[in-house]
C-alpha cells in the first residue's frame, strides 16, 4: 500500500510540530524516519493514524485518511505500534493474536473456544518466531518478543501499511537483528515505516530514509545518500563537513551520534 502525504501540518497551541511535510513511500518499502528529538516524527505518525488533528492530505492507496476516525483508519489497513508494546499481558500469545484477528467478528464468536488455530494466526506465529511460545502469557515474554507479538497482531488484522515507533528500543543485539529480519519478511507483502534513533539498525535494514528536522523533511534517499548529505551531518554533528573530509568517516560519526 503506497503512502502519499502532501502539505501535512500539525499545530498545538500555536506551536507547529509538523510543518508542511510532503512524503511518498512506495509499496514494499522499509522507510526509516530519523531525526533529533522534537523533529516531528511521532506527531506525523499520530496524524496519519488519526490521533492528531492535521491539515493537508494523507492518502493510503486511494483513500484519504485525514478527517477519518482512528477505527476507520485501522479498518482501512493502517496499523501502528507504540514505543511501549500494548498487549494483553494476562492472556496467552495465541489469545492476543486471536483477539486481534477477531476485530471484525461478533462478541459471541470471540467467546467460542477455538478447535484449531486459524491459518492467518498460524502464519503470524511463524513469521514472528512465536510459535513455540503461543500458550505462554504475554506478560512473561521478553521485551523484544512483546514487540514481535504486537507486530503479529497487526499482521492478523491484514494491515497493509505498518507504522512502527522505535520498535527496537531497549532490545539486545540479537533481538534487533531478529526484528530487522521480521521487517524484511513483512515488507514482502506490506509497506513499513519505522521511526528510529538506532542508527546502526537503520544502516542495516532501511531501504530508504527520510530525515525530519524542525517539523520538515530535511533530506531523503538511500542510507548512503542521507548520511553523506551536509545538511544531515550539520544537524547530527553540529557542523557542516570540512572540505576534503572523508564522507565515510562523517557517516560513521553520525551513526555513533545516533
Amino acid at each position: 500500500m503506497p503512502l502519499r502525504i502532501r502539505g501535512l501540518r500539525v499545530s498545538f497551541d500555536g506551536f507547529t510540530a509538523v510543518d508542511g511535510v510532503d512524503l511518498d513511500v512506495a509499496p514494499g518499502d522499509i522507510r526509516f524516519m530519523i531525526g533529533p528529538n522534537g523533529a516531528g516524527k511521532t506527531t506525523l505518525v499520530d496524524a496519519v493514524t488519526g490521533l492528531a488533528r492535521a491539515t493537508g492530505s494523507v492518502r493510503a492507496g486511494d483513500r484519504e485518511l485525514l478527517g477519518s476516525s482512528v477505527h476507520r483508519i485501522a479498518r482501512a489497513g493502517i496499523g501502528r505500534t507504540f514505543q511501549t508494546a500494548t498487549v494483553f499481558e494476562e492472556l496467552t500469545v495465541l489469545q492476543n493474536l486471536d483477539i486481534a484477528a477477531g476485530a471484525g467478528r461478533g462478541p459471541l464468536t470471540l467467546l467460542r473456544r477455538r478447535r484449531s488455530v486459524p491459518g492467518g494466526v498460524a502464519r503470524a506465529l511463524e513469521q514472528t518466531g512465536l510459535t513455540e511460545l503461543r500458550d505462554r502469557p504475554a506478560g512473561v515474554l521478553a521485551h523484544g518478543q512483546k514487540q514481535w507479538l504486537e507486530i503479529g497482531m497487526l499482521l492478523v488484522q491484514d494491515a497493509r501499511l505498518l507504522l512502527l515507533d522505535e520498535p527496537v528500543a531497549g532490545m539486545s543485539h540479537e533481538e534487533r537483528d531478529a526484528t530487522g529480519r521480521l521487517l524484511e519478511s513483512v515488507a514482502g507483502e506490506r509497506t513499513v515505516v519505522v521511526i528510529e534513533h538506532d542508527m546502526q539498525f537503520m544502516r542495516s535494514y532501511a531501504r530508504s530514509v527520510s530525515v525530519l528536522h524542525g517539523g520538515r523533511v530535511l533530506s531523503e534517499g538511500t542510507v548512503a545518500e542521507v548520511q553523506a548529505d551536509p545538511k544531515v551531518q550539520e544537524v547530527y554533528l553540529g557542523h557542516a563537513p570540512e572540505p576534503g573530509t572523508d564522507p565515510a568517516a562523517e557517516s560513521a560519526a553520525m551513526a555513533k551520534e545516533g
